[in-house]
């Protein structure tokens, strides 16, 4: 099916966090003050755009900021959505009205896990109905689907660990944060499809090259995929300098090229076209470029089955904490040392 080109917005903007609020009823005030701002913001941006932008990224942790000391008991009580959480339906509402697919980014509660959360991505359609969820699988403090992977796995299935939505505007799939660091996600969500990376990201602003902008485009090339990515324009509401996040949202097309990337502050300036056709024509094109056709994955079937690094299940049985992470993490670093895979 031929897909016009169509405009997606990596919008810049704040995130207020919630970390000072004392309880969740005064943290759902300030997550609602933001999803309104934010509605304002999208409104304002298609109208000055123009009609034809179908795809908002906002950044990651735009509803709540992230956890500064809070416990994972506290956090999940106060920040995260459960899966029916009526943010969805006001969100869906902002998409619906603006005729966009909305991607996002927040915290998540699971019933089948009452102990823990994890951080999600999302993708509210046109219509104002999700039509991807993906839970982020590699974090340094918080719980994941690997985690409790055995159960997850139970419940839930492969397919649940690498969401690709196949729509209207491509086959769209979600990277959350530093997770574009590691090549084998957007990998395993290539081989399902995925056209586009939706990239909701809070990372640091900096005139130089940073790991993450240099994945993003690294991404872009090894998969033949757009990349969306949206930056904070800075978390107020925390003792952290409130600009250390902010500027380098980024519209990045299939050959790596940047198409547009927006400067420091609150900004619309990060949007450009998504050309579908243009992508498919170039993934079915022989030639060197094409690297996801030439890509010989027996070479290194054995190797990745037969290394395991960061151990599953950790929370299977364990009572979540912070420091829990930091242990497995060290353990992992003895077992590398031991192996002979570090020195």
């Amino acid at each position: 099916m031929s897909i016009k080109p169509y405009f997606a917005l990596a919008l810049q903007t704040r995130c207020d966090a919630i970390n000072e609020a004392p309880d969740r009823a005064a943290a759902r005030l300030l997550m609602h003050a933001s999803i309104s701002r934010i509605s304002l913001e999208i409104a304002a941006s298609k109208a000055f755009i123009g009609s034809d932008v179908r795809l908002v990224v906002l950044p990651e942790y735009c509803l709540t900021g992230f956890p500064m000391g809070e416990s994972i008991a506290v956090w999940r009580e106060k920040a995260c959505l459960s899966e029916q959480d009526a943010v969805f339906d006001t969100l869906g509402e902002i998409a619906a009205k603006n005729s966009v697919f909305l991607a996002f980014n927040a915290y998540e509660i699971d019933p089948h896990f009452p102990k823990l959360y994890f951080q999600s991505s999302f993708v509210i359609d046109d219509q104002g109905a999700i039509c991807l969820r993906y839970r982020r699988l590699i974090s340094m403090y918080a719980p994941t689907p690997h985690d409790v992977w055995q159960r997850y796995l139970e419940i839930y299935g492969m397919d649940a660990v690498f969401p690709v939505a196949d729509t209207e505007i491509g086959r769209l799939a979600a990277i959350a944060s530093e997770e574009i660091l590691y090549p084998e996600i957007a990998r395993a969500l290539a081989f399902r499809g995925a056209e586009v990376f939706l990239h909701c990201t809070s990372e640091v602003g900096s005139p130089n090259a940073t790991p993450k902008s240099i994945a993003k485009r690294a991404r872009a090339i090894e998969n033949l995929a757009y990349v969306v990515s949206a930056n904070s324009a800075g978390i107020t509401g925390t003792a952290i300098p409130s600009q250390s996040t902010d500027g380098m949202s980024t519209v990045i097309d299939f050959k790596g090229n940047i198409l547009i990337e927006a400067g420091f502050g609150e900004s619309m300036v990060a949007n450009a076209a998504i050309d579908l056709r243009a992508l498919r024509d170039w993934r079915q094109r022989p030639g060197m470029s094409n690297l996801l056709s030439r890509q010989r994955t027996e070479l290194f079937a054995t190797t990745y089955a037969g290394t395991q690094i960061y151990p599953s299940n950790t929370l299977l049985d364990a009572e979540p904490s912070r420091a829990h992470f930091l242990d497995v993490q060290k353990t992992t670093i003895a077992n590398l040392l031991a192996k002979g895979i570090i020195q």
